[in-house]
């Protein structure tokens, strides 16, 4: 099987910057470089946001936990960017209240006083004032939370988002800046010269091939895994990070029944857990869990489920149970190594990001979260520029538009897409039969899955169900179902026959699978 990336990489081995990892960090470093004007390459060892940046708590937010913690110029960079990119992706960031339920009047007055700082340092990027609700109107904002002892609520405003729809359009926003994106091409080895990395050598997943290409700069863009990549330039290199996994459910929106956000101040464990509504369902967590392992498919651990659902129960006038749940995930957090390597608290592990020159011609990015990755991605080219002696352009990123990005003032579900709405209506339009549902519980069509096979780079049937359209995250179940229908039409858009059919559906329900929970007698069934 032929892959267009192939005569590309055949013929362009020497590149600028070649950036490793298509996640939220790499694909706005890709932004940002190809804006510049760089020659820029990003490789990608699965789909773009496979891993962390498609498994988020879908904030976009200057982070109430770290103002607590004193992190005020974290929290203040943070709220900065979030009003940047309110402005440059309208289509997808949108501006959510969040009450916090109040059942004494020593939080009132504690939660208030600190998100009236919390509205100070947005300044100008303000999403919105906070103010104390009455119990009468916080129940009638949040109706499904307790009321017995309920003195009244904070409601205060931060951003929603769709993390890889994000992700996929600034990887079209690169593109279109004249970068080259290809996902499944995995790094397999670093070229090294007289101790200086020139490149990479990687291997394309789905047809084997190998290609060797040259840089000036190699950027370590990998997340969790930027110890892999450190590894292959010095076996003995000791961690830079140590994960911590979160895990999200999703329910049924009735938990709830609000268009407001719950935010949870203080957990059991000293964290803070939000409801959030997404994709008319409701998305809870997150937990902490250090772990010493990575993979690109973490599984939540019954303890985390639980935790999760004994926290919701504590708030929700319905107490949420295992057979309520539609989709359970787990992200990994790039944190920044603890200088014990025994230590199990994830608390002394820093927030913020790292940026280091790990060899000569290798620079290495790592930590932060989705809201902060244009900052992060400027001051990664700003080193890399400055390291590799590529010039002095400044970065163009902070107000440059992203792709998709409209205000589109009706509430249909193809707003995600933004700008690129209409296309997917013309397809309908052209040919109505594209305007068939794909499940009876989902208002997407055929068409989507044209859309995004001919121009969003979906290679598989995961890429749609998962990062595309995002049914696995909602409702594991429904996107099994999905399955075949979306492996037809990718096979009829891709020329692919019978057999890539019947292993992309086996493949996806294999995936599926992990997202539904099951209990600890059908674990036990499934092993058996």
């Amino acid at each position: 099987m032929q892959r267009i990336h192939a005569y590309t990489l055949s013929n362009q081995s020497n590149w600028d910057i070649i950036i490793i990892g298509g996640g939220a960090t790499g694909l706005g470093t890709a932004v940002d470089a190809a804006s510049r004007g760089l020659k820029t390459l990003l490789v990608e060892q699965a789909d773009f946001a496979k891993g962390t940046s498609s498994r988020s708590t879908k904030l976009v937010h200057g982070g109430v936990r770290y103002l607590a913690q004193g992190d005020i110029g974290l929290v203040k960079h943070a709220l900065k960017e979030r009003g940047l990119l309110e402005k440059n992706a309208s289509h997808l960031v949108k501006k959510e209240e969040f009450i916090i339920p109040c059942y004494n009047w020593f939080d009132v007055i504690k939660y208030l006083t600190g998100l009236k700082m919390y509205d100070w340092l947005a300044g100008k990027y303000s999403f919105g004032s906070s103010k104390y609700l009455s119990k009468t109107e916080t129940l009638s904002r949040m109706p499904g939370i307790k009321q017995q002892g309920l003195k009244g609520g904070i409601s205060y405003f931060d951003g929603k988002f769709d993390d890889s729809r994000l992700a996929i359009n600034l990887a079209q926003t690169a593109k279109e800046k004249g970068a080259t994106l290809i996902n499944y091409m995995k790094v397999v080895n670093l070229i090294n010269q007289n101790e200086e990395v020139k490149g990479v050598e990687v291997q394309d997943v789905i047809t084997g091939e190998t290609f060797k290409l040259s840089a000036k700069v190699v950027i370590n863009a990998t997340g969790v895994f930027v110890d892999d990549i450190l590894q292959m330039n010095n076996p003995k290199a000791k961690p830079m990070v140590r994960p911590s996994q979160g895990v999200h459910v999703v329910l049924k929106n009735e938990f709830l029944k609000s268009d407001s956000a719950l935010m949870i101040p203080k957990t059991t464990d000293g964290r803070v857990l939000f409801a959030v509504p997404w994709h008319e369902h409701l998305l809870v967590g997150t937990t902490d869990t250090p772990l010493n392992e990575h993979s690109l498919e973490p599984r939540a651990l019954k303890e985390e489920t639980d935790f999760i659902l004994n926290t919701a129960a504590a708030y929700f006038t319905k107490a949420p149970t295992e057979k309520d749940i539609l989709s359970v995930f787990s992200g990994l957090r790039p944190l920044a190594a603890p200088t014990d390597p025994n230590s199990n608290s994830t608390k002394e592990i820093s927030r913020d990001h790292k940026l280091m020159v790990s060899a000569k011609g290798l620079i290495t990015i790592t930590g932060g979260k989705w809201t902060t990755y244009r900052r992060m991605a400027e001051e990664t080219v700003d080193l890399a520029m400055k390291h590799a002696d590529l010039g002095n352009i400044n970065s163009q990123t902070d107000h440059l538009t992203i792709h998709g990005n409209i205000n589109l003032t009706d509430d249909s579900y193809l707003n995600t897409y933004g700008s690129d709405r209409k296309h997917i209506e013309a397809l309908i339009e052209e040919n109505p039969k594209l305007g068939s549902k794909l499940h009876t519980d989902f208002p997407h069509t055929a068409a989507e899955i044209i859309w995004c096979t001919r121009n969003e780079m979906a290679e598989t049937v995961e890429d749609i169900l998962s990062r595309r359209l995002r049914i696995l995250f909602v409702d594991a179940r429904a996107a099994m179902e999905m399955a075949p229908q979306v492996a037809v039409l990718m096979a009829k858009e891709m020329g692919f026959d019978t057999n890539w059919e019947r292993n992309q559906i086996n493949l996806f329900i294999n995936l599926a699978n992990g997202y539904i929970y099951h209990s600890k007698n059908e674990q036990l069934a499934v092993a058996n």
